[in-house]
């Protein structure tokens, strides 16, 4: 007859140990390497091609400035330099800066704005019947297709910008809400009113935690329109502001600056779209694995 198993003998059965925990990350990591070093020598090469052409003479410096010509650009942008300071009066990164907030307050009211709507298309079905064409509309726009008009009613300051780009980012996440919403697995839903759970325990439990995946990739589609359009936000009176900086550069031939805001928005679009992703994977760690 078989002895039993003492508690003892049970709680001795250990999981993976350290060594090998640390084992099983060793392939993760040297992936994630290879992925770094990749990216580096892909950069380099793009370097390299570009400072090619260059030497090469295929076009005019003035439209095709060398690397060298849009680092002087960065030194000359970001400080103090025969008494003039940076570009128009403010350094590059003040200008970024003043970019940066634009997008946060517009494209910040334009998700939560998609968010209602899109909770509201996928739970009443009348509401998406009513709503679905206009949001549709909107994203088919391009942003400087209602600029203009945006202009005649809030004037030329900050209102017409932070409008211009609410609504290039709320189009995104309504849709991918609505849809995600509408695709809430059925036997969980039902589980849950069988429970005696209410309309909002039901979506605030079940609904909302099963889109929130998508809800996330809505969001991060909407904050790089959002992105993309700031240069159309900031065509009139944008300065201070990358946009701004960009559309002023353009008018003198100053390619090196434009390439240079260029760069910048790159770059940070860049960064707030990895803050995006690593957002996701905090709140919806499962994704990953699907």
């Amino acid at each position: 007859m078989p002895m039993p198993i003492s508690v003892q003998e049970r709680t001795a059965e250990p999981g993976p140990s350290g060594e090998q925990a640390r084992a099983d990350r060793r392939p993760e990591r040297a992936a994630r390497w290879r992925r770094a070093g990749l990216r580096l020598v892909a950069l380099v090469a793009l370097l390299a091609l570009w400072q090619l052409v260059v030497s090469l003479q295929v076009w005019s410096p003035v439209l095709v400035p060398s690397p060298g010509a849009v680092w002087r650009a960065l030194l000359e942008t970001s400080g103090t330099h025969d008494g003039v300071r940076g570009y128009q009066g403010h350094t590059l990164i003040e200008h970024l800066g003043i970019s940066l907030r634009r997008i946060l307050i517009g494209a910040g009211a334009g998700v939560v704005a998609g968010l209602v709507i899109g909770l509201l298309m996928g739970t009443l079905p009348w509401v998406r019947v009513v709503l679905e064409p206009a949001v549709a509309f909107l994203r088919t726009l391009p942003p400087l297709a209602y600029f203009s008009l945006l202009i005649i009613w809030f004037g030329i300051d900050e209102a017409p910008k932070l409008w211009l780009l609410a609504i290039a980012a709320m189009p995104p996440v309504a849709v991918a809400t609505a849809s995600a919403v509408a695709s809430a697995p059925t036997a969980l839903v039902e589980a849950a009113r069988a429970i005696g759970a209410r309309r909002g325990q039901v979506v605030t439990s079940v609904v909302l935690p099963s889109a929130l995946p998508e809800i996330l990739i809505g969001v991060r589609l909407a904050f790089g329109i959002a992105y993309s359009s700031v240069v159309a936000a900031e065509t009139v009176n944008g300065l201070p502001g990358i946009g701004g900086m960009i559309r002023d550069a353009q008018r003198y031939n100053q390619s090196d600056t434009v390439v240079l805001g260029l760069f910048a928005i790159g770059i940070s679009g860049l960064l707030i779209d990895a803050v995006l992703r690593g957002l996701e994977n905090r709140l919806a760690p499962w994704r990953r694995h699907i």
